[in-house]
């Protein structure tokens, strides 16, 4: 690249770092790289690291810069003081005329291409130590939006020189230990796009909470980016599994979650504002900023743009709402979790409970407790107290300096991709956002615990919990012939432990999704006008919102909860079993109780299969069937299995396969295998007949053991006597195994007895299981167990 003033996108690439910075030459390399694959980027042009020295020179800047940072650094000005001069330096310095005269021409240019003699710009600074992989320089530097002629494009270039010595800056550079002489800065003159019309947001090609790889991560909301890049908005939140997304018919969106959006940046109408922030209104709250299409077009560039830069990218999108058309307009390499080991990785868990406060979206997945420090404002950042957990309505990169000394950081507002999660993740400190009520929750210097190790919820507890964390090292599991799979029930699990050497899910449990996701009975759904208790009937309006069926409430967000769990284990199997909620606890289920009759002993009533060709809950089970069939078709999860629970006789399995064919789930048709529990002595007695109706057996030795010995398994009183290694229970669980391969299917088991007991696992082994599924906690341990069980085995 040539050494001038001005250059446009077209001539730049990732090689010109050190003349544009690293934000403008990644803007170049996809404009002149990515185009050709279908990725659009507005065009534009950058000033060089060579104006801004020449600016110096032209102004005399230098000596003064110097002699202001030497005071800084002796003590006798404060970081305050210091960015105040330094900014007024450039603020009253003026372009070279040449230089001048480059930027008005390029712009001139520009607007010809535009069709407008004053196009209106973004115009972004661009350090030329920014946007690196090991640094981000979040938000360190100023962009200004809908900026238009000449006179103005000028002042905002002058105030993105001014803004590389914002006091944030100042500290993150001295806290990265790059030196403030060394860092030029390039400005970026980009082409606006009438997202205030449409939307705009973040996306991540890497989870970037767990690490996991599989997905694209994106943020949307109305208006102008930077809402959602500040965090004063909560937006919507989308997941897209990347391995799917070139399968034809598939439409692989595995996470949809409505963010409240109550605020959008726009144009301003005139005077000397650019741009102002106005109340969405209650259409645009409950409506997704992106359609399907859209979604699935942004994780395709996800993939695009990640395979050409070679590692997890960190990307800014918007969408303009004149044309409908998506653009790219930053990429940038993600810098937390593509460092992160894959192979090392910390566990945290709670020991203690105590009273929930507030809870909002987790980030990160550690634990921390201390006393909250309410701060609302950022000109009392100097209060903060070294250690305490922050707690404020949203950071932006003024709170930089104090998020560096915080046990853990708590917003009102703000998304996972918001700057305070994306700096408490570069700082790794815990935090929860966008729990709206923080501030006027938690009480400054009141003990509390953060807790980011629940999944994608991050909850604020009262009081100083106790906790552990456990450092796991993937390198020391032995490989073993049995296949050791998981239990998966929450959705936000499965990515937390992605990294586990698994070969699949052995039992994914329908029940967690529909009790602490759908929330409500199916059959309420499907007829609401039995719903009799007034309080129910509003829930359920409510969380049913935005859903012209409300039967589509339950459908989409099982099929979505199930693709979440599924995703981080495919291709492996995924067996997902069908509901089996007890009568007591169906009704407990918002609605539930206009359809539940109440029973002496529930868990030998009306539970498991017995449900699902019954009047009382057909029309219930057809929603779960529905569901799966978009996990496997639609989405493309093709490895979902599916388990029939609690199956008596096999006249009911009969009855329950047809039921399933009835919804489109026909055993054998486009690969589907169903599965059984087997769980019941019935199962194991006539296991020869059961084996010819499905493809595979899992035992669940909890209800197994319960019915050979004659157990109550929540019985307190009767506790000793409900083991899993009782002879009895020992000699079902051999027959079955051995009548299961006699008739040529697969039988694995589901429960904590390999790794609680060496014995038992010994005996899986010996008897020649094909597969142990464990809580993910237990994993390691268990594997080291079979481990040692197979080689004991292989000396006889």
């Amino acid at each position: 690249m040539r050494e001038s003033t001005v250059v446009w996108f077209d001539e730049i690439g990732l090689a010109d770092i050190a003349a544009v910075g690293g934000k403008n030459a990644s803007l170049g390399e996809m404009v002149r790289t990515l185009a050709a694959e279908g990725v659009r980027v507005p065009d534009g042009f950058a000033t060089t690291a060579n104006a801004y020295r020449e600016f110096i020179a032209e102004n005399g800047i230098e000596i003064p810069l110097r002699r202001e940072l030497d005071r800084y650094h002796s003590g006798d000005a404060t970081l305050r003081e210091t960015g105040q001069a330094l900014r007024e330096l450039f603020l009253s310095g003026e372009f070279a005329p040449d230089a001048a005269h480059g930027i008005r021409q390029a712009y001139r240019r520009l607007g010809k291409t535009t069709g407008s003699a004053n196009p209106a710009v973004a115009v972004r600074s661009s350090a030329t130590a920014e946007d690196l992989p090991d640094a981000s320089f979040a938000g360190q530097q100023e962009t200004f939006l809908n900026v238009t002629g000449e006179r103005d494009l000028l002042d905002a270039c002058r105030r993105c020189y001014a803004s590389l010595f914002t006091d944030r800056a100042i500290s993150y550079r001295e806290m990265k230990n790059f030196d403030h002489l060394d860092v030029a800065l390039s400005i970026g003159v980009q082409r606006m796009i009438r997202s205030d019309l449409g939307g705009s947001g973040v996306m991540f090609s890497i989870d970037t909470d767990s690490g996991f790889p599989g997905v694209a991560v994106i943020s949307a909301a109305w208006g102008l980016g930077e809402t959602v890049v500040q965090g004063v908005v909560d937006p919507d939140k989308y997941l897209v599994f990347k391995a799917l997304l070139e399968r034809p018919g598939c439409t692989p969106i595995i996470e949809k979650t409505l963010g409240a959006k109550e605020r959008k940046m726009v144009y301003a109408a005139g005077g000397s504002a650019r741009t102002r922030t106005i109340d969405t209104n209650e259409r645009e709250r409950q409506a997704f900023v992106l359609s399907d299409t859209d979604i699935v077009q942004l994780g395709r560039w996800a993939v695009i743009v990640e395979k050409h830069y070679g590692r997890p990218m960190d990307m800014e999108w918007a969408k303009d709402g004149q044309t409908q058309e998506l653009f790219m307009v930053q990429a940038r390499p993600e810098t937390v979790q593509s460092r992160a080991s894959a192979t090392r990785f910390a566990v945290s868990h709670l020991i203690e409970s105590g009273p929930l406060l507030v809870s909002g979206i987790a980030i990160g997945d550690k634990i921390a407790a201390g006393r909250a420090c309410v701060i609302r404002d950022s000109a009392d950042i100097e209060n903060f107290v070294d250690g305490a957990i922050l707690v404020t309505e949203m950071t932006d990169p003024d709170w930089v300096p104090i998020m560096a000394r915080a046990a853990g950081i708590v917003t009102d507002h703000g998304g996972p991709t918001s700057h305070a999660a994306i700096v408490s993740r570069e700082l790794g400190v815990p935090a929860v956002v966008g729990t709206r009520r923080a501030t006027e929750t938690l009480t400054d210097g009141e003990v509390i615990t953060l807790s980011c190790a629940e999944g994608d919820e991050g909850y604020v507890y009262a009081g100083g919990l106790a906790f552990v964390t456990e450092d796991v090292d993937l390198g020391t599991v032995p490989t073993t012939h049995t296949r050791v799979m998981v239990n998966i029930a929450s959705p936000a699990a499965a990515f937390e432990w992605w990294r586990l050497p698994a070969a699949g899910v052995g039992l994914a449990r329908m029940e967690f999704i529909i009790n602490n996701l759908i929330k409500i009975h199916p059959m309420a759904l499907v007829h609401p006008e039995r719903v009799s208790d007034a309080a129910a009937r509003r829930e359920i309006a409510r969380l049913t919102r935005g859903y012209d069926d409300p039967q589509e409430y339950f459908v989409q967000t099982l099929a979505l909860g199930i693709a979440k769990l599924t995703a981080p284990y495919h291709p492996n199997p995924v067996i997902v079993g069908l509901s089996d909620f007890k009568t007591n606890e169906y009704a407990h289920l918002i609605g539930g109780a206009d359809f539940e009759h109440a029973e002496e002993n529930p868990m030998l009533g009306f539970r498991g299969a017995s449900r699902y060709y019954d009047d009382r809950y057909r029309e219930g089970f057809a929603l779960e069937c529905r569901a799966i069939k978009q996990v496997r078709e639609r989405i493309g999860f093709d490895n979902v299995k599916v388990m029939v629970p609690f199956c008596r006789t096999t006249g009911e399995a009969d009855r329950v396969l047809a039921a399933m064919a009835e919804n489109g789930l026909v055993r054998g048709e486009d690969g589907l295998q169903v599965y059984m529990m087997c769980e019941i002595p019935a199962n194991v007695i006539l296991a020869d007949k059961f084996a010819t109706r499905f493809d595979g057996f899992s035992i669940g030795s909890n209800d197994l053991t319960q019915l050979v010995l004659g157990v109550d398994r929540d019985a307190e009183d009767l506790a000793t006597l409900f083991d899993e290694r009782d002879e009895a229970v020992l000699s079902m669980i051999s027959e079955a195994i051995r009548k299961a391969h006699a008739a040529g299917i697969t039988i694995g088991i589901c429960g904590q007895g390999p790794s609680n007991h060496p014995d038992f696992a010994a005996f899986l082994v010996q008897e020649g299981i094909d597969s142990i599924s464990l809580n993910p906690d237990s994993f390691l341990r268990a594997v080291s167990r079979i481990a040692e069980a197979e080689a004991q085995l292989d000396t006889l």
